[in-house]
């Protein structure tokens, strides 16, 4: 239906009227979509070629535009918040989280400067501080201190910036201005261990150091970096004239929950000189509960470290939180200041503006959802919900070290779970294809020393027992 109107803005009573609606749509998502198949079923190119080929002339009803979402976009989503959804990694978004989004939304703040919104910045600093005393971090993270931390988009960009910070560090700030990827006529390699997410190779890729100069470690038979390895890896390359300087990592790999251990690995990177990111994307959220933090032991040693509270921590997605030991090192590599951004506050130093913590300099105001959500939950509600995670995943291992068709094949310290039917790829790859076809669950795979492996990840936010049990018992009845 086409609407004359010779404003075109939506009145303040519409907004109102539609947003009122939509918290009604949201909710009775929440309500269904448990019933819903959880992984799409549309075929390529389906919503494509259904919508038109540009864009109306005339302004439309929002009641014909929620009909279309309807028609069209719901068949072609996946649906990350349903219970039965046990693929990649946690995405539990919640109420007070989407609500605080809501807000952040309405504000309409670009927080790339204090000034531009001091709230934005401020709650922003103190929010990180909260987190450092949430998870029991090193001290030197909390912005008193020499440290500090920032919300980024993603666990990707975090690693990015801490990694365009440490070659700056050990350049001493003369690659941003000459490029290239030598010091002294040196190469610079980093290292990470086979792993690590890629968002170390892309992050290597966009900083001009290139994927030939990044070193892949081999793990042990807990999908852990060898620190051995490490080391003797790291004496080949100085003996061959490169500048090893940058080392990540992992607190939860995607494929396994691998856990380094930051200790050895950190302790050879100050023997070496290298910077130490420590990538907990997948994890970190666990060490909010005390008896989780064993996978910290050596943290100090890190001079960045991230973790993602739009992973497991219930705030919806994009909420990366990245802590860095010496705020100067992010700051010095970072800060570009052309006239149209300077200002008195920012001039004489006494407040932080976050656009130096990023790549990009436009911020949106993601502390408000985070904020919304620590204080929704508390500390206790966030750690009963992580407890009773942790122990559905441990009950499905016990389920599948039970069978006598399926076999655990990694460690499994807290979530995820990979297991295999032991009649091989084949049988593995048909099941986890007649499960998601099914609609009925949402089953990831990897690839561990070869084999086809299956992955359950437990995490949503409404996922309980009996879920759980759902998919166990359909991962039998399919196989």
């Amino acid at each position: 239906m086409k609407k004359d109107n010779k404003n075109y803005h939506m009145t303040a009573d519409e907004f109102r009227k539609q947003g009122y609606a939509m918290v009604d749509w949201i909710a009775d998502y929440w309500s269904g979509v448990e019933e819903m198949p959880v992984l799409s079923q549309a075929a390529p190119n389906d919503l494509f070629n259904a919508l038109p080929n540009s864009a109306p002339n005339h302004s439309e009803d929002f009641s014909d535009i929620m009909q279309d979402v309807e028609k069209h976009i719901m068949p072609g989503i996946t649906h990350w918040q349903s219970p039965n959804f046990f693929a990649y990694f946690p995405t539990g978004a919640s109420g007070p989280s989407i609500l605080g989004e809501m807000m952040s939304a309405g504000l309409g703040v670009q927080g790339m400067l204090w000034s531009t919104s001091p709230a934005c910045t401020e709650l922003e600093m103190k929010m990180m501080d909260w987190l450092v005393h949430l998870l029991g971090l090193p001290k030197h993270y909390l912005l008193e201190n020499a440290g500090g931390g920032s919300l980024q988009d993603s666990a990707s960009s975090a690693c990015l910036v801490a990694l365009i910070a440490a070659r700056e560090k050990v350049s001493k700030l003369s690659l941003n201005k000459l490029g290239g990827n030598s010091v002294d006529d040196k190469k610079l390699l980093a290292y990470i261990s086979t792993q690590t997410h890629s968002s170390l190779e892309k992050a290597m890729m966009i900083s001009g150091l290139g994927t030939d100069n990044l070193r892949k470690i081999s793990v042990d038979g807990s999908y852990a970096m060898q620190a051995e390895s490490l080391k003797k890896q790291i004496a080949i390359d100085k003996a061959e004239g490169y500048l090893p300087f940058f080392v990540c990592a992992t607190i939860g790999t995607t494929s396994s929950n691998g856990i380094d251990d930051l200790t050895s690995v950190g302790k050879i990177a100050q023997q070496e000189g290298l910077w130490m990111h420590v990538d907990a994307a997948m994890s970190g959220t666990a060490s909010i509960c005390p008896e989780f933090r064993d996978c910290n032991k050596g943290l100090e040693l890190a001079d960045s470290y991230n973790f993602n509270p739009h992973k497991w921590m219930f705030t919806n997605f994009d909420c990366s939180a990245l802590f860095v030991k010496n705020k100067a090192d992010i700051i010095n590599a970072l800060s570009i200041l052309p006239e149209y951004l300077k200002n008195a506050a920012t001039e004489s130093g006494a407040v932080i503006d976050y656009r130096d913590w990023q790549i990009p300099l436009g911020r949106r105001f993601r502390a408000l959802k985070l904020w919304f959500t620590l204080r929704h939950y508390g500390v206790e509600g966030l750690r009963h919900h992580i407890r009773e995670h942790v122990t559905l995943a441990q009950e499905f291992a016990t389920w599948v070290e039970e069978s006598e068709n399926f076999e655990i094949v990694a460690p499994h310290p807290l979530n995820l779970v990979c297991f295999r039917h032991k009649d091989g790829d084949a049988v593995n790859e048909a099941l986890v294809k007649k499960l998601n076809d099914s609609g009925d669950l949402y089953l990831t795979h990897t690839k561990l020393n070869g084999e086809y492996v299956i992955r359950l990840c437990v995490g949503q936010a409404h996922t309980t027992r009996k879920h759980v049990e759902k998919a166990w018992e359909l991962i039998q009845a399919m196989s």
